[in-house]
């Protein structure tokens, strides 16, 4: 068994693509289209193998303009070299950094978290050298 995607509603798919693209250095693996039920699917992810990685698939649903993120969903969690540049990178590109680079209340692990265009949290965990 693996976890193969984690899927996001998303209000314009092209400008979701190029954040987790541009920011983020995901692929699109795969892209489908469904003009009977109207929606388009978009699934984003390192590697360039859908079956081989966890991807993140981007749901653009045709004739809906926003979401209500509700209270259950938590956060995204990207694993990054250093939390700090990743923050200046992002900031430089125009992104949102929510809650700035810095260890983790009562622990060490150095975190950030920015903001998705479509106002998704996602958690930057520096790497841990193994």
């Amino acid at each position: 068994m693996r976890l193969a995607h984690v899927m996001i509603r998303v209000n314009d798919l092209d400008e979701s693509i190029n954040f987790y693209h541009d920011i983020f250095k995901m692929n699109v693996l795969k892209k489908t289209q469904n003009e009977a039920y109207r929606y388009t699917l978009a699934f984003m992810g390192y590697g360039d193998d859908i079956n081989a990685v966890t991807a993140l698939e981007l749901t653009y649903n045709w004739d809906t303009k926003s979401y209500d993120h509700g209270d259950a969903f938590g956060h995204l969690c990207i694993e990054v070299d250093d939390v700090y540049k990743a923050c200046e990178m992002i900031q430089n590109k125009g992104g949102i950094v929510t809650r700035p680079a810095g260890p983790v209340k009562g622990g060490t692990s150095i975190i950030a978290f920015v903001k998705d265009p479509n106002g998704y949290q996602i958690e930057l965990i520096e790497k841990k050298v193994r």
